[in-house]
């Protein structure tokens, strides 16, 4: 197994996670979105990054590649059992990405300084406004670990990167949130040099 990952990309972060937290060494070839070799040319139409290489197969949409490790690799699990609490997990994930990569990938491709400010204070009130789903469990709306875990995380590391700091008490849930993921063993094993100093 090979993947294809952006070392500052959303994205190939969470996609690096989940393999950290199965305990998985594969090969990564760490690529430029704008410096991509020629097989990966070949093999994904979309050009884009994570993409992962499993014998023939060729996955290129980062919950694809995340869905597809967990089942490949069912211990530690991180999906539900029974269908109804799995599709919670996915509407869960639908949301941040709707609601939060979207914004973050507006601040990435902002025209100026205005609308960089305005995504980034859409995205802060955006997170502050669901400071009680931080507070509500151990992890994000479970008990356990899961997939979501690994979508939110990389997006908060970021957040300096943003330009954004969560003060105050409204946030407190948050913060503990985030010293609990990025103190576990995987979400370090994930970080790439680049992503290290998005927070020095």
């Amino acid at each position: 197994m090979t993947l294809y990952s952006n070392p500052a990309s959303v994205h190939s972060h969470r996609a690096r996670i989940v393999l950290a937290e199965k305990g998985i060494v594969i090969d990564i070839v760490s690529v430029q979105n704008d410096e991509l070799p020629e097989d990966l040319l070949d093999l994904n139409p979309y050009h884009s990054t994570p993409t992962l290489l499993d014998r023939d197969l060729v996955l290129y949409d980062s919950r694809v590649i995340m869905e597809y490790i967990d089942e490949r690799f069912p211990h530690p699990p991180l999906m539900p059992v029974d269908p109804v609490s799995r599709a919670q997990v996915r509407l869960a994930l639908y949301r941040v990405e709707k609601d939060w990569y979207s914004l973050a990938e507006q601040f990435d491709k902002a025209a100026d300084k205005k609308q960089a400010a305005q995504v980034r204070k859409q995205l802060q009130e955006s997170l502050l406004s669901s400071a009680d789903v931080f507070a509500a469990k151990r992890f994000f709306l479970s008990d356990e670990f899961s997939l979501v875990d690994a979508s939110v995380a990389p997006l908060l590391w970021r957040l300096p990167a943003y330009g954004i700091e969560l003060n105050g008490n409204a946030a407190q849930p948050i913060r503990r949130y985030m010293d609990s993921m990025f103190a576990r063993r995987s979400f370090k094993e994930s970080l790439t040099d680049v992503e290290l100093e998005m927070r020095q």
